[in-house]
């Protein structure tokens, strides 16, 4: 697999910390040329050298273009987009939840997903050929109490995402979804945190919950995802697209 991505031209967003960096520095690992972008700067600012970088707030339209303006002036073109920015979003209840705030995490989540999207789909048809890997979840496959914007969005991206492989498949391009479980660091750890406050059960408690909801009792990894994108990418995913791929340890739902 080494061989394989050397020279592919690569763009991640979220590349500044958790599944994004893991996948930026996966493929810079394997020799290809990577530009990441994140709202943290400070964050990009300690990626390995030989990354190119530019801090983007993808819910905003102008700073897509500037990113997409950039790095594929830097790449000389692109291979692979990786979709991983998010954000966790309110915990609450459907009525006792914040409009601006609901709307904030489908602005991220959905609408960042599309404008990113939006601008490497032209350049891939040109190209011929390339893969673009979504991040959803498997709250885009089950419904999740009191996090009801992030499961909405989720489940868009899964939409937006068949429909986007639907028109780029004539033209050699692949679209598919990651649904990552739940994945082990800080954003986690501050679901938790919030699902505790709201419910009153001790966090060790909700986080033992997120355990025993799949198969395997296991957390899953950064690099568990970053190596499902590799694959997605690479010539052994060449006939794999429009699919959704659970990496969640098999999560058995609520």
């Amino acid at each position: 697999m080494t061989a394989e991505f050397t020279g592919s031209r690569v763009l991640v967003t979220a590349a500044a910390a958790g599944i994004g960096r893991r996948t930026a520095e996966r493929f810079h690992e394997l020799g290809a040329e990577v530009f990441g972008a994140d709202v943290d700067a400070a964050g990009l600012a300690t990626l390995p050298g030989g990354i190119g970088r530019r801090r983007t707030d993808v819910s905003s339209e102008a700073d897509v273009d500037a990113l997409f303006d950039e790095a594929l002036a830097a790449l000389g073109g692109l291979d692979v987009l990786v979709n991983a920015a998010g954000t966790a979003g309110p915990t609450a209840t459907v009525e006792d939840s914040v409009p601006g705030e609901w709307r904030a995490c489908l602005d991220v989540n959905l609408y960042g997903t599309y404008l990113c999207m939006r601008r490497a789909l032209p350049v891939l048809k040109r190209e011929g050929s390339g893969s673009i890997v979504n991040f959803s979840s498997t709250a885009g496959l089950f419904g999740y109490p009191n996090r009801s914007p992030y499961c909405a969005s989720k489940w868009a991206v899964e939409g937006l995402s068949k429909s986007a492989a639907a028109e780029a498949g004539p033209a050699g391009v692949r679209v598919n979804t990651i649904c990552p479980g739940a994945v082990a660091g800080e954003r986690m750890d501050r679901v938790i945190a919030a699902e505790a406050r709201l419910t009153g059960v001790p966090e060790q408690e909700v986080r033992d919950a997120y355990v025993r909801l799949n198969s395997l009792h296991t957390w899953i990894t950064a690099d568990d995802l970053a190596g499902t994108v590799l694959f997605l990418c690479s010539a052994a995913g060449a006939k794999i697209t429009g699919q959704s791929i659970p990496v969640d340890g098999q999560t058995q739902g609520l």
